[in-house]
């Protein structure tokens, strides 16, 4: 049997770490990687992102391949259908040193019509932050299309977004054209549709090395931009032991967080798509079909659709995000 059509009981991913001019260094000691890099932004856990694919440890397969070779088998026959070969969910861990621009995200048929392919919706699990951190979420305040870039044009915008103090276990859901933004001192997991489209409302003044302001895209993002205000736009639950706790429930993606100090049967037999999971507090040790690997903090699990029950022991805190598709 050839190696395209080879299953395993899990895959991990080798990181795509993003050096940012806003990225700090929390990342590397949190992965617990033998790397000096600095200013590290991002680490793309799981992404099928074009020319920005993660490699899976010990297989070397690109996660969109591994999609090509396992079909239904890797993500679920209705996944299968909907997305094709292209692996659906785009993970990230985010350390903010610095403010990141205020952003948003075109929906699926907005970024068709731009020429964009796919629209982005996306979620934040804040981890162990600053004490200070904040970040943007939300209009706070109605606006029309023509006081949005007034406000932009004249640096008020950051008076109209909902603004928020967060720390561990903080959740935020991002649907496309909800304004948002990134604060400094943010540590958090981001979970999101396989999409990089981002248009950039707001950037501070700031300017680059060259001495020039970031591109913005004001029009653009005029397009997208959902001015409905609410009065929260934090997700609200309840932490519990021992138990899965859903966080976010959507068409692109389900996630649930699990905060675990005695051993854990989860039954994944009724589930029609692949499951990963997210270590992000504690160490733990995953076992499938007899086979274990380690599930300790900064640590991403890819768990085929075939997979029926997994345990899990140890203490640990981890997000569990599928895709339920109709």
């Amino acid at each position: 049997m050839g190696k395209e059509n080879t299953m395993q009981n899990f895959y991990k991913f080798e990181p795509l770490l993003k050096q940012t001019l806003w990225g700090g260094n929390k990342i590397i000691p949190f992965k617990h990687l033998a790397a000096d890099t600095e200013r590290v932004g991002e680490s793309w856990e799981l992404s099928g992102v074009a020319d920005n694919e993660t490699i899976a440890a010990g297989d070397g397969r690109s996660l969109n391949t591994l999609v090509a070779d396992l079909k239904d088998r890797l993500v679920g026959e209705a996944n299968y259908r909907r997305f094709g070969n292209e692996f659906p969910l785009l993970i990230k861990f985010i350390d903010a040193r610095q403010d990141l621009s205020i952003q948003v995200h075109p929906s699926d048929e907005i970024a068709r019509r731009q020429g964009k392919g796919r629209g982005k919706t996306e979620m934040w699990y804040v981890m162990e932050s600053a004490p200070e951190a904040q970040l943007y979420n939300g209009l706070k305040m109605a606006l029309t299309p023509e006081e949005y870039k007034q406000r932009v044009a004249d640096d008020t915008i950051c008076d109209a977004l909902a603004r928020y103090t967060v720390g561990e276990g903080d959740c935020f859901f991002i649907p496309a054209g909800r304004i948002h933004a990134i604060g400094a001192g943010c540590f958090l997991t981001e979970i999101q549709q396989t999409s990089d489209v981002t248009y950039r409302i707001y950037d501070y003044k700031r300017r680059d090395k060259d001495g020039n302001y970031r591109q913005l895209h004001t029009q653009e993002a005029s397009e997208c931009i959902d001015y409905h205000v609410q009065s929260d736009y934090r997700q609200h639950y309840t932490p519990v032991k021992n138990q899965g706790q859903t966080l976010v429930e959507c068409p692109y993606f389900n996630t649930a967080v699990y905060d675990l100090d005695e051993p854990m049967d989860i039954d994944y037999s009724e589930l029609d798509s692949f499951v990963v999971l997210i270590a992000v507090k504690g160490e733990g040790t995953l076992c499938v079909n007899g086979e274990k690997t380690t599930l300790r903090a900064g640590e991403t699990v890819l768990l085929p659709a075939y997979i029926n029950k997994v345990r899990v022991t140890g203490t640990v805190k981890f997000l569990e995000t599928y895709v339920l598709s109709d």
